[in-house]
């Protein structure tokens, strides 16, 4: 459930054009105005806000918010203000560069999306970038790495509900021997992975775990130091439980030593229009304290109070 909160009465997009350029003007940017309008429009009312801004005012509104704003504010404020495709598009390509390179935020793009949110983002990098994620992913990887993520960002899967059991016992018990043999970059693995639907993938490991008396994922702890475990635990949490992934990110990203503002701004402005409730419950659940909280506590100024907008705390 999404943790936006937009009001029941939203002003049309040329009054938010409007009050956008009135919060450029002057010898300072009204920063609050800013948040108060961005944080609380949704994906197509941003976009609208977006070209009535271009067509009234014949600015760019994400340069303009570009050359206003500076720091962790300014990339918040410029993720959120993207449309999801094109977030998700600049994010991945950030993950493939040689000093930004994130194979996590790849996994989070192709496990976490729709199959036609993901599609989207893949036509949104070609145009942006003149070249594919999948060309991009195979060139800046190796080894297991490339053999995992190449198939899974070149996937479409099927997004239905519908299970087949006899595949998910026959599945299970293929997972079973390569858990067993230590053989995680098995094809067949990494096929099952990459190509079964979510909801097969969970009836699979529910029958591993029902007939094997432990989780998949516990056999992958034994080997938790290995990069590519790791990356292949993050590929079966982001298919599975989603919300448990985020809640890990986020808790990394406000316990360590010096915030990580990247991973906190990712999370919260690709979550909150789509499942930050049930982050932010698992968030308390494993934490005893409240996202909120621990947000207020970790940051501030403009870049907190638009952290606690979009995920949903306050009035919009």
């Amino acid at each position: 459930m999404a943790s936006l909160k937009v009001p029941a009465s939203v002003p049309l997009p040329e009054e938010d054009a409007e009050q956008l350029q009135k919060a450029f003007k002057g010898w300072g940017t009204n920063e609050r105005m800013i948040i108060s309008i961005l944080a609380h429009r949704n994906a197509e009312q941003r976009s609208l806000i977006r070209a009535v801004y271009a067509a009234n005012y014949n600015k760019d509104l994400l340069k303009e918010l570009d050359k206003e704003l500076s720091g962790d504010f300014e990339r918040a404020v410029m993720l959120w203000t993207l449309e999801p495709a094109e977030r998700d598009a600049y994010l991945a390509k950030e993950s493939t560069k040689m000093f930004t390179k994130d194979n996590w935020v790849l996994v989070e793009i192709a496990c976490t999306r729709s199959s036609l949110e993901f599609f989207r983002a893949k036509q949104a990098y070609q145009v942006r970038y003149k070249t594919s994620i999948e060309e991009d992913v195979a060139y800046h990887t190796s080894g297991d790495v490339r053999k995992l993520l190449v198939p899974l960002v070149s996937t479409f899967r099927y997004d239905g509900d519908e299970v087949n059991m006899m595949i998910a016992k026959s599945e299970a018990k293929i997972l079973h021997e390569k858990m067993e043999a230590k053989d995680y970059n098995d094809g067949d693995l990494i096929r099952i992975l990459t190509t079964r639907s979510k909801a097969q993938i969970s009836a699979t490991l529910n029958h591993f775990k029902t007939k094997f008396g432990t989780s998949i994922t516990k056999y992958l702890k034994e080997d938790s130091d290995n990069d590519y475990v790791q990356l292949l635990k993050a590929v079966i949490k982001c298919l599975t439980y989603p919300e448990k992934y985020f809640e890990k990110v986020l808790r990394q990203a406000i316990n360590k030593l010096g915030t990580d503002e990247w991973g906190l701004t990712r999370v919260v402005t690709t979550r909150a229009e789509f499942d930050m409730e049930r982050i932010k419950e698992e968030y308390l659940r494993r934490n005893s304290v409240p996202l909120d909280r621990a947000i207020a506590k970790d940051t501030h100024g403009d870049y907190e109070d638009i952290l606690l907008a979009l995920i949903g705390h306050g009035h919009a």
